[in-house]
């Protein structure tokens, strides 16, 4: 075993320090002023200095010799850190950051500009490579630190005295509360400290089966502490500095990788069920009918998730291949439901049968995982119908390869659309199986997660490959750290069950503060019996929330969920899904901050509330955005739901016309079948679509309601929102072709609320209906591009004329109506006090 104890030396490098430690290399590495990099390597000299290459990392500040593959990575040049050394202390200082030393005992701690550590390792032994060559990095904590994300996780989103394990695995039907591990492995966490409020983040850039201990175990020896095992590698450890969950979250997905901004379509309704591909015959025609169904009875719809029946070869999943008595014209087919505005999502796998029919040709092109014990054989494993051997990512040939099929029988066929499936690479025991690694030789040990974050980067680069004016949609239920920059995840095959959708929620939340924020779970539960009748229609309720919105099942007894399934709960389920359609703006500008910060769509309370300590366990209310809080009802027969509203803001019952509460405190409101509880916080800006879009992608927003929610405190208040808009469908996005449109709201007796655009987007906004929220009285005056705008008392009169304002007593509301100027403009609300007699 080797056991860090002390530090002998340290020198200046081009990328930073390198410290020689007794057991060990420590390399040090300030890559911006708040990512700071230590990796321990309990090698020689040669193995701590020998070239990196990440598939992972899209921001370096070293040579990497897999930048070949990464168009976007970034390069900065590391900051200069002032070196002071004493006689057991060294110290290396930034701008932001002192990095403390102390050379034996062992000892690191960070310390950001306010004195605070931010990040300590337990001395004397702070990382330590057993005799099974598990390293193993400690850390000091707090007894009640507060620790979040690490993946997909199931539990309570506070993670402290929890246990985990990082290992993606196929764990169909899993238990909603108590079930590790799942299909994600992202070893990356934040830790909120209690007493300074203050976040950091926590990225272990090692993808070996691994474990976080977060202070369930304890020993009287040693001060509390959590630690990181990995079954091999370094200790790579990245640490975000904060200090709010949102700085490290920008910092860890500026490392890893943004987001992708998915088309939007993918934010539409995706029908799915295994049904109609395991038909015997026919299922084209199974599946037109269904969508022509959902159009007749008045849903929405944006795509079909196709399972992999449709590759079915002697009753097996050969991917590649199309069963000709289902699907007997598969471009025809396509083309059929693209007309419908239901783009096919086919499923693709990348564990290939030993019968597969293409399987020795495979072999010969040498594209597989290979045998340990003889690289000239395959790494075999269990498989969907019998033993199937693994394709590699990691080597040139079997990346072009694997886009070359794909492209002749997928995406040549007619979609844009990838689903990435089983892609765990959980059945191969033999960790020791050999991975080509680009030329270096690795094993499979090493790159199991990363195998599918590959495998979605080759669809998104299939796709444009086959026609670069094509953004392409990549829906993958694994993933490691980066699988955001390429594909939407969900939660895997859930199982039906009043625990599943309640406790389904702190897991995709924990994914959402994991760098991810494309996810979802399948809606009404994949795995067992379909979903009873209040069940659905809480579960469609929530869903509708959901960043990937599919009702997608596998049911156990020979049922198929579909949206009319409960004929006299049909309109409910209609109503639910149209209103997530008229949340469209709000989503897709949501889609685009998330591309461009890291930010997660579903947010935690906390993400959005850190100083008050009431959210910091939370697990089913949400914000959707930073202004609206989601407090869905998912108890049975439930008829009160109690809601905390976090403190420091008033909140807005969107329900209830506006009903006011103050934040901090619990409330209960009476809840029936129809509610969705909504709430807005004080300074809102929310916009949603007046017109109904039946599809997110070829329906454009022609009339948009904002919704305004000034502060009413006599303070100066500045709110901002970004509505963002594209094509939704190309890449012309990249080039400058979209609408930015910086909407300002700021003033107390007179709100001022401006509009500016940004881009070459043609706006497609005809009508601007605005509702500006002033429970205390109806504004004097209101102005548009300084034209004072035209005051209505009848309703129906403000409905059939343009320009002009009425003020609702329903909602003590201000509703002002104008055509949309297509340039910058201000509108102007005048609350300020009127002297009746004085006038």
């Amino acid at each position: 075993m080797k056991i860090c104890k002390k530090l002998n030396s340290i020198k200046k490098t081009d990328y930073g320090y390198l410290a020689e430690l007794d057991k060990a290399y420590m390399k040090i590495c300030f890559l911006t002023d708040s990512i700071v990099r230590i990796k321990v390597s309990f090698g020689d000299i040669a193995d701590a200095e020998k070239p990196e290459g990440s598939y992972i990392l899209q921001m370096t500040g070293w040579d990497d010799r897999l930048d070949f593959l990464f168009e976007g990575r970034k390069h900065v040049t590391p900051l200069e850190a002032l070196l002071e050394e004493k006689e057991n202390e060294i110290c290396l200082k930034t701008d932001s950051v002192c990095l403390l030393l102390e050379k034996n005992p062992l000892s690191i701690k960070l310390v950001d500009k306010d004195g605070d550590v931010i990040y300590e390792g337990v001395k004397g032994s702070p990382f330590i490579k057993d005799a099974n060559n598990r390293v193993t990095g400690y850390t000091r904590m707090n007894e009640d630190d507060c620790f979040y994300g690490f993946g997909e996780k199931t539990g309570p989103i506070n993670k402290n005295k929890d246990f985990i394990r990082e290992r993606a695995t196929d764990c169909w039907s899993y238990d909603p509360e108590k079930c590790d591990t799942m299909y994600k492995h992202i070893p990356f966490y934040l830790r909120l400290d209690r007493q300074t409020r203050k976040a950091t983040g926590l990225f272990y850039n090692n993808f070996h089966e691994s474990v976080f201990n977060m202070g369930k175990e304890k020993s009287n020896y040693w001060p509390r502490y959590t630690y990181f095992q990995a079954d091999g590698g370094d200790l790579d450890l990245f640490i975000f500095t904060g200090p709010s969950i949102k700085n490290v979250l920008d910092d860890y997905t500026a490392l890893t990788g943004r987001p992708a901004l998915l088309p939007k379509r993918a934010l539409g309704y995706q029908g799915s069920s295994m049904y109609y591909s395991e038909l015997e015959k026919d299922s084209d025609k199974a599946l037109i009918e269904f969508v022509e169904t959902v159009r007749r009875k008045g849903f929405p719809i944006d795509g079909f998730h196709l399972s992999s029946g449709y590759t079915s070869y002697d009753n097996k999943r050969c991917v590649f291949t199309w069963n000709k008595e289902r699907f007997p014209d598969p471009k025809g087919y396509f083309a059929k439901m693209n007309e419908l505005g239901a783009q096919n999502v086919p499923n693709v796998k990348p564990g290939i049968l030993l019968m597969h029919p293409k399987f020795d040709e495979f072999k010969k092109e040498g594209v597989f995982v290979r045998n340990s014990e003889n690289d000239k054989e395959p790494a075999v494993g269990s498989w969907w119908g019998g033993p199937g051997a693994f394709w590699d990512y990691t080597s040139p040939k079997g990346r072009e390869l694997w886009k070359k099929y794909l492209t002749e029988t997928v995406i040549d066929i007619g979609t844009n659309s990838i689903w990435d499936d089983n892609c765990e690479y959980d059945s191969l025991l033999d960790h020791d199986s050999k991975c080509d690694y680009d030329g270096e030789g690795g094993r499979i040990g090493e790159f199991k997660p990363v195998m599918c974050t590959i495998m979605s980067k080759l669809a998104c680069e299939a796709v444009k490959e086959h026609d670069k004016s094509k953004r392409p949609y990549v829906v993958c239920r694994s993933g490691s750290s980066g699988i955001q920059k390429y594909a939407q995840n969900w939660v895997g095959d859930n199982c039906t069950a009043w625990r599943t959708l309640k406790h389904n929620i702190p897991t995709m939340l924990g994914v959402g503060l994991s760098g991810q924020p494309n996810t979802g779970c399948d809606i009404g539960g994949f795995a067992g019996p379909a979903p009873e009748e209040e069940l659905f229609v809480r579960w469609v309720q929530h869903g509708i929330f959901q960043p990937r919105f599919s009702i997608h099942s596998a049911s156990s007894d020979n049922t198929v969920t579909e949206p009319w399934m409960y004929s006299r709960q049909t309109d409910r389920i209609r109503n639910a899904i149209l209103l997530r359609y008229r949340m469209l703006p709000h989503f897709y500008s949501l889609e685009y901050e998330a591309h461009v910060t890291g930010a997660p769509i579903m947010r935690p309370l906390v993400y959005e509330f850190q100083n008050d300590e009431n959210v910091y366990e939370e697990n089913f209310e949400f914000m959707l955005g930073k202004d609206l809080l989601v407090a869905n009802v998912l108890e049975k027969g439930q008829i009160v739901k109690d809601i905390y509203l976090p403190e420091g803001t008033k909140w807005f019952d969107l329900e209830n016309n506006f009903k006011c509460y103050e934040g901090g405190q619990v409330i209960s409101i009476p809840v029936n079948i129809n509610s969705i509880p909504r709430f807005l916080r004080e300074g809102a800006i929310l916009p949603t679509a007046l017109n109904q879009p039946m599809n997110a992608e070829k329906d454009p927003v022609t009339d948009l309601s904002l919704t305004f929610v000034p502060y009413t405190d006599g303070k100066e208040h500045v709110s901002e929102y970004v509505y963002y808009d594209d094509d939704g469908c190309s890449n012309d996005f990249e080039d400058g072709v979209y609408r930015k449109t910086t909407i300002t709201m700021s003033g107390s007796g007179i709100i001022d609320i401006s509009f500016k655009g940004e881009g070459t987007y043609k706006d497609t906004v005809e009508t601007v209906v605005a509702t500006v929220v002033y429970k205390e009285k109806a504004p004097l005056w209101i102005s548009f591009e300084d034209k004072k705008l035209t005051h209505i008392l009848d309703r129906e009169k403000f409905e059939a004329s343009d320009n002009c304002w009425y003020y609702s007593e329903t909602l003590r509301a201000a509703i002002v109506k104008f055509r949309n100027p297509k340039h910058d403009a201000t509108l102007k609300v005048s609350f300020e006090e009127f002297d009746l007699i004085g006038m």
